[in-house]
């Protein structure tokens, strides 16, 4: 694969800062920091269960963060002395993941939204080719229409799966807000989907340095997949 332009790279590393709609979980210290540290030291990475929770805890804590851009219904509710009134979640969002990497970091989001329907899609990389291709091979969701769709997958690297994977989803109906949440981005793959996808609002926990000559982002964590489950042949 050909390495980025210096032109585009730059125009890469100005997107975060240019675009409102970019929101950086990690940007101040809080417990999510810790959970990325962890997530990233190869030495804790030895410990898949560990790898697995901490992804999911990292989900958690974006959920909540999303749930504050959601709608709310006020709703009247009988305690054991009176009564008095609540906001109301006012309907569930569809979580859609991409297998296998996402499956920690989607049951956190699952963990907090337990009422919602979710999406699966298996999406991979072709090896060995010029340029960074994706192949869609399976895609299971329920009608999207009008319906609020958090997308989220760990490793935004290119953004190529990522926009492929929401422009297929598409055939299920036109959601009425898209939030896409992954744990560590590129510039450059970040750029491509603010681009790409310019109605969704993108959280991340932080915006690594670049992508590598092999599209793989630095300093990055490896393959989420493989940690999570063990190496694939």
């Amino acid at each position: 694969m050909a390495t980025p332009t210096s032109a585009a790279s730059a125009a890469a590393a100005e997107a975060p800062e240019a675009l409102a709609n970019i929101h950086v979980v990690c940007a101040e210290p809080s417990i999510a920091n810790h959970f990325l540290a962890e997530l990233r030291d190869r030495e804790v990475q030895k410990d898949s269960l560990r790898f697995r929770r901490n992804l999911q805890r990292l989900g958690e804590i974006m959920a909540y963060r999303i749930s504050a851009h959601l709608s709310y219904t006020d709703q009247t509710i009988q305690t054991p002395l009176a009564e008095t009134t609540g906001k109301l979640l006012h309907d569930f969002p569809i979580l859609a993941t991409v297998l296998r990497a996402g499956l920690p970091f989607h049951q956190g989001f699952l963990n907090y939204f337990d009422q919602s329907p979710s999406a699966f899609v298996a999406a991979y990389r072709i090896e060995g080719t010029a340029q960074v291709q994706v192949q869609v091979d399976y895609l299971s969701a329920p009608s999207l229409d009008e319906r609020v769709l958090i997308l989220a997958d760990p490793m935004l690297a290119t953004g190529k799966s990522l926009v492929q994977t929401y422009r297929a989803m598409l055939r299920f109906g036109m959601p009425r807000q898209v939030h896409i949440a992954a744990i560590i981005a590129s510039p450059e793959g970040l750029a491509y989907v603010a681009r790409e996808i310019p109605e969704a609002n993108l959280w991340v926990a932080a915006i690594d340095e670049k992508l590598n000559e092999h599209a793989y982002i630095i300093p990055g964590l490896g393959d989420a997949g493989d940690l999570s489950f063990g190496s694939k042949l």
